[in-house]
C-alpha cells in the first residue's frame, strides 16, 4: 500500500513538473486553476490512502487541506466535494464538513454540489441515530437540502430517490410517492426508484402495486435482492407459485445460497409442487443432517403426497433430533388426522394443549393457542362430538379477543352440521347482534335462514355486503343461497357477476365449478360438463371437479370407464375423501361390481360420519343387489331419516319418494321371504 502511494506521489510530481515547464504564453488563469485543482485533488487522495493504510491522523489533516485547496481552485468539481465529504464522514468530522459546505453556499447559494454535501452529511447523521429515535431537526435539514436540489435540478433522479427515502422516514407517504415518481420521470429505468416505490406500496399494504413495480425491475435488470423482495410480495398475496418462480430466478444468480433454497422449498410446498420441494429438502438434509426442521418439512410433503409411511419415518427422524419440538408434535397430530385416526389426533392435541398451558399468554401465544382450540373443535365436529366441539370453539375468544366473529361462525357451523337448526339460529342471532358488521357472521346468519327456506330474507342480508370490497366472494355467497332455494336464474346471475370480478385462474375455477353444479341440478348435463371441462383446462388436478364429473356420468349410467378414470384420479389426489369413495363405489355399482362397491361405500360412510342420506341410499341399492334385504332396509331407513332431519332446502321430494318406494318394496319382499 505504501509502495503504491509513493508511486502515485511520483506521478503527481511528474504532472506538476510538466505543468511548470509549459510555456507561460500558452496558459490562462483558468488553466492554472484547473491544474492546481487537479494537483491538490491528487495529493488529497494520496494522503487519504496513506491515512487509511497507516492510521496517521496527520495524513488526514493533509488530505483535507489539499481537498479544500482543490475546491477553492475549482468549486464546481463535484468529485472533489464527494471525496472530501466521504473523508469527513469516515473520520467523524461532521461539524467541519457542515461548516465547509455552508461557507461554500454563502459564496454561491446555487452550488448544488455543496448542497449535496450537506445532504449527505445529514443523511449520515440520521444513519448514526438510535433506531428508536430520529433527530427531527436533522431530518428536516436533510429534506430541505434535497428539496432545493431537486427544485433546481429536476433531472437528478438520485436526489429524488433520496428525498423520497427521507419523506418515508418522516412518515410522509404521499410526498414519498411523488418523489419516487419524479425520479422515474427523470430516469424511467431507475432500479432504486422502482424498488423504493415498491417498498413504499408494500409498507402501505398495497402489495399488488408493489408486485407491479418489482416485476418492472426484475424483468429488466434482475438481481438477487429485488427478486427476493418480489418473492416476499407474492408471499403476502399467498401467490406461492409466482413466489417460487421469483426465488428460482434468484437461485440461478446465487446457486449456493442455502437460505434461498430453504425459502424456495417452502414456497414450492405451499404451491403444492411437492416433488420439487422434496428434492431441495433432501439435498439440504444431506448437507445439514442435524437440522430437525428439514425432516419435519419432508414429513409434511410426504403427508401431502399421501405417503403416510414415509411421512412417519421423516417425522421420527425430526423427533430424534429435537424431542421437545412443538412443531414436531403438531405435525404428528396433523398426520394422525390425515390417516383417519381422529380419536388419536384429538388425544394428542389435548395433550399438547395441556402441556403448554400457562396462567397467562402474550398476544401472539393467545392467537396460536386459539388456533389449536379451533382445530380441536374441527376434530370433534368431524367425529360427530358436537358438544365437545362447541366447547372447544368457545375457548377461542377467551384466548384471542379478535377471534370472536370466527368463533361464532364455527359454532353456528357445528350446530348446522349436527342438524340442530334451533341452536344454530339462536347462536347466529346472538352473533349478528354482537358483530353486526362482520362478513363471516352475516353470511353464517344468512345460511341458517336459507336452511330454513327463507331465501329472500337470506339473500337480502348478503346483498347488503356489496360495497365494492370482497364483492366477488359476496356474489358467490349469494349464488349458494339461491342454490339452496333452487332459484337457478338468480344463482346464474350471481355467478356471472362473480366471474366478471374473478382475477385469477383459481377464482375462475370456483365460478365454473359452481355453475357446473348448478347445471347438473337443473339436469342440463351437457352444459354442466362443459363448465367442469373449463375447470380441468385451468387445473387438470382439481380433485373436486374430477369427482363431480365422474359421479355425474356414473349416476346417468353413461361412459362408465371414463367415469371410473375420473373418480380414480380424484382419489389418487385425496385417497381418504369420503365423497370420492362413495363416487367410485357408485361407478362400480353401475358396472355391476357389487362386492367392490360395497367395500368402498362402507368406507365412505365411515369417513363422512354416517350422516349422508345419499350414501345410505347407495349402500341400500348395493345390498339389495347382493341379496342382503335386511341390510338394504336399514340403509334406506337411515337415508330417509337423514332427509327428514336435514335442512329444508337439502330435501329433494323426488329423491325422498324414490327412497321411500324402495323401502316399501323391500319390506314387502322381506315379508314374502318369511312366508
Amino acid at each position: 500500500m505504501i509502495g503504491s502511494a509513493k508511486a502515485l506521489l511520483l506521478a503527481v510530481t511528474v504532472v506538476c513538473v510538466s505543468f511548470a515547464q509549459t510555456p507561460a504564453q500558452n496558459t490562462t488563469p483558468a488553466d492554472n486553476n484547473k491544474a492546481g485543482a487537479y494537483y491538490n485533488f491528487a495529493m488529497g487522495r494520496l494522503y487519504a490512502e496513506l491515512a487509511g493504510s497507516e492510521g496517521n491522523r496527520e495524513y488526514i489533516d493533509k488530505a483535507i487541506q489539499h481537498y479544500k485547496e482543490a475546491l477553492k481552485l475549482n468549486p464546481e468539481a463535484g468529485i472533489i466535494f464527494e471525496e472530501l465529504t466521504d473523508l469527513y464522514v469516515q473520520t467523524g468530522k461532521l461539524g467541519e464538513a457542515v461548516t465547509e459546505a455552508e461557507d461554500m453556499l454563502k459564496q454561491n447559494p446555487s452550488n448544488l454540489d455543496a448542497r449535496r454535501t450537506l445532504g449527505r452529511i445529514y443523511m449520515r447523521a440520521l444513519g448514526n441515530s438510535p433506531e428508536s429515535k430520529i433527530d427531527e431537526a436533522t431530518l428536516r435539514k436533510a429534506i430541505d437540502q434535497y428539496q432545493q436540489i431537486t427544485g433546481k435540478d429536476p433531472k437528478d433522479a438520485e436526489s429524488w430517490v433520496i428525498l423520497a427515502q427521507l419523506y418515508r422516514t418522516a412518515g410522509k407517504s404521499p410526498e414519498a410517492e411523488k418523489a419516487y415518481n419524479a425520479a422515474l420521470q427523470a430516469e424511467p429505468e431507475s432500479e432504486d426508484a422502482l424498488t423504493g416505490l415498491a417498498m413504499l406500496y408494500a409498507s402501505l399494504g398495497d402489495t399488488k402495486r408493489a408486485v407491479e413495480k418489482l416485476k418492472t425491475v426484475t424483468d429488466k435488470t434482475p438481481n438477487e435482492r429485488t427478486l427476493v423482495f418480489l418473492a416476499k410480495a407474492y408471499e403476502e398475496l399467498k401467490d406461492w407459485k409466482n413466489a417460487a418462480d421469483a426465488l428460482k430466478r434468484a437461485m440461478a444468480l446465487s446457486p449456493d445460497n442455502d437460505r434461498l433454497a430453504r425459502s424456495l422449498a417452502q414456497d414450492l410446498l405451499f404451491a403444492d409442487q411437492l416433488d420439487e420441494a422434496l428434492e431441495i429438502y433432501q439435498r439440504l438434509a444431506e448437507e445439514e443432517p442435524r437440522d430437525a426442521q428439514l425432516p419435519l418439512s419432508m414429513a409434511e410433503i410426504y403427508r401431502g403426497k399421501h405417503d403416510y409411511a414415509k411421512a412417519r419415518e421423516s417425522l421420527d427422524k425430526a423427533r430424534k433430533l429435537d424431542p421437545e419440538s412443538l412443531p414436531v408434535r403438531y405435525e404428528e397430530i396433523t398426520l394422525l388426522q390425515a390417516e383417519g385416526k381422529t380419536p388419536q389426533a384429538i388425544t394428542a392435541l389435548k395433550a399438547l394443549l395441556d402441556d403448554t398451558a400457562k396462567k397467562s399468554y402474550s398476544a401472539a401465544e393467545g392467537r396460536d393457542r386459539a388456533g389449536m382450540f379451533e382445530q380441536l373443535g374441527a376434530f370433534y365436529r368431524g367425529a360427530a362430538q358436537y358438544p365437545q366441539a362447541v366447547e372447544a370453539f368457545r375457548q377461542m375468544a377467551v384466548l384471542d379477543k379478535t377471534a370472536g366473529p370466527r368463533m361464532a361462525g364455527q359454532i353456528v357451523d357445528t350446530y348446522r352440521t349436527a342438524k340442530d337448526y334451533d341452536n344454530a339460529m339462536r347462536e347466529a342471532d346472538a352473533a349478528l347482534k354482537k358483530y353486526p358488521g362482520e362478513r363471516v357472521v352475516v353470511i353464517e346468519h344468512a345460511d341458517v335462514l336459507a336452511d330454513q327456506g327463507k331465501i329472500d330474507e337470506a339473500a337480502a342480508e348478503v346483498r347488503r355486503l356489496l360495497n365494492g370490497e370482497h364483492d366477488r366472494e359476496t356474489h358467490l355467497a349469494l349464488a349458494q343461497i339461491y342454490e339452496k332455494g333452487k332459484r337457478f336464474p338468480e344463482m346464474g346471475k350471481s355467478l356471472d357477476a362473480a366471474e366478471k370480478l374473478a382475477a385469477s385462474n383459481e377464482e375462475k375455477e370456483n365460478v365454473y365449478f359452481m355453475r357446473g353444479a348448478m347445471y347438473e341440478r337443473m339436469k342440463k348435463y351437457e352444459a354442466a360438463e362443459a363448465e367442469f371441462r373449463k375447470v380441468l383446462e385451468l387445473n387438470p388436478e382439481s380433485a373436486g371437479t374430477l369427482n363431480y364429473l365422474g359421479y355425474m356420468l356414473a349416476d346417468r349410467g353413461v361412459r362408465l370407464e371414463e367415469a371410473s378414470k375420473l373418480v380414480t384420479k380424484a382419489l389418487d389426489l385425496d385417497p381418504d375423501n369420503g365423497a370420492y369413495l362413495d363416487s367410485l363405489g357408485w361407478v362400480y355399482y353401475r358396472q355391476g361390481k357389487y362386492t367392490e362397491a360395497e367395500g368402498l361405500t362402507v368406507r365412505a360412510l365411515d369417513r363422512i360420519g354416517g350422516q349422508d342420506p345419499t350414501v345410505h341410499d347407495h349402500l341400500g341399492d348395493i345390498y339389495a343387489r347382493l341379496g342382503k334385504t335386511r341390510e338394504a332396509i336399514a340403509q334406506w331407513q337411515a337415508s330417509l331419516k337423514g332427509f327428514q332431519t336435514g335442512a329444508q332446502t337439502d330435501m329433494d321430494p323426488e329423491e325422498v319418494a324414490k327412497v321411500a318406494k324402495k323401502l316399501d318394496d323391500a319390506r314387502v319382499r322381506l315379508a314374502n321371504e318369511r312366508k
